[in-house]
Parts: structure tokens; sequence; C-alpha cells
């Protein structure tokens, strides 16, 4: 239900976004990508690498990410070049590529963790049967930009699932692409995501053919 400000007990409450940073969180650059990479492989986190190597190539909300099983990005004994999700938001399917390096970090937490195609790629730690929780795995993402010296309140996972698309964009200015990448409906949608002008975001698009 919540508290209305005329409610007495609203009195002296200060507000939920107070001293925090709220808004779109910041995309991460190439240098720490690499920055918390080298930190997860140094410390020996097989798990914390395929999560982070995952969440930037398959661009997904963390709801959808750590829902994934085994079947989703394997086919056979190898992980999947190309994968599909139907996302739990929209109710979309969206496909998402994976490259060498997150082929590689993901078969290496595989072999680790075994299971079957059935079973979570990210289980949860109370419960092996489940998949990891989004608070879980938002404590993971605050942990690795506080190791390479990031504020928490400037990066989230939603900083992961910015990243790659923030770099398309810069790349190549195809906002049409973003938002099939992104699976969002509406392209509006993307242009907020992105931080751009949406009459510059619209011209792009006219100008591009897909």
């Amino acid at each position: 239900m919540g508290y209305s400000s005329y409610d007495p007990g609203m009195q002296g409450r200060s507000a939920w976004n107070a001293g925090k940073t709220v808004g779109t969180k910041r995309p991460l650059t190439q240098k720490q990508i690499w920055a918390i990479r080298f930190f997860l492989d140094r410390e020996g986190r097989l798990r914390d690498r395929a999560l982070f190597d995952l969440a930037i190539d398959s661009k997904l909300r963390g709801c959808d990410l750590v829902k994934l099983k085994i079947g989703d990005v394997v086919a056979g004994a190898d992980v999947r070049t190309r994968a599909v999700v139907v996302q739990q938001k929209t109710g979309r399917p969206v496909q998402f590529e994976l490259t060498s390096d997150v082929r590689s970090s993901l078969s290496a937490w595989l072999e680790r963790r075994g299971g079957t195609v059935a079973d979570y790629v990210f289980p949860s730690r109370i419960d092996h049967s489940n998949h990891m929780g989004t608070r879980q795995y938002a404590r993971l993402v605050d942990e690795w930009v506080t190791a390479i010296g990031l504020r928490p309140a400037e990066y989230g996972t939603h900083s992961l699932r910015r990243t790659k698309a923030a770099m398309i964009y810069r790349a190549t200015g195809n906002v049409r692409a973003i938002q099939i990448l992104l699976g969002h409906t509406k392209i509006e949608n993307t242009v907020r995501y992105l931080g751009v002008e949406v009459e510059d975001a619209l011209l792009l698009a006219e100008r591009t053919e897909v």
C-alpha cells in the first residue's frame, strides 16, 4: 500500500532515494571490462567470470540472465554461438550472440558446474535446484565494480546490459539494430536507454535499411 504524504507516519521520513544516484546506470568501457575480467581471473572465480561475460554479450535483463538454463546456451557438447530466450518483461523472444571469449569462460564454468540441460547455468547458493536470485546478481556486480575502483552508485546490472549496446551504437549509429538486440518493443525505449536525442535517433534509423 505505502504511505500518503499526508499521513502522520510520513513526518520526518527521508525520501527512499535520498543520497542515492537514480536514473540510468553508466555502461562500462572496454578498459573497465578487461579490468573486471582480470580481477575475476586472478581470484579464480570461474562462475563470476562466466556470469559477467554472458551478461555483457547477451544484453539480457538480470531477471532473464539468472534464469538461463544449460540447454539455452549449450548444443550437444559445445556452447552455442547464438541463443534465443523469451523475455520475462515482454514475453517476446530475443536472440543474442556468444563470442569466442564468452564461449570459453562459459565452457570452463559448465565443466566445473556439471548438471544437465534442464539445470540452471547459475544455481542459487541456497537451493542448487533453483537459479541465482537477482539480488545476489546485483550484489556481485557491486563487488566487481568496487574491485576496480568504480562507485557502485553509478553502476549496476543495467550497466552490463547497456555496455555492448552502447558500443555498437557508437560504432554504427544504428538504433534499429540496438532495438532488436535489446528486445525493446518501441524504438523510443531504445532511444531513452541509449540516452540519445529522439530526432537524431529517428534520422539515423530512417537512413538504415535492415
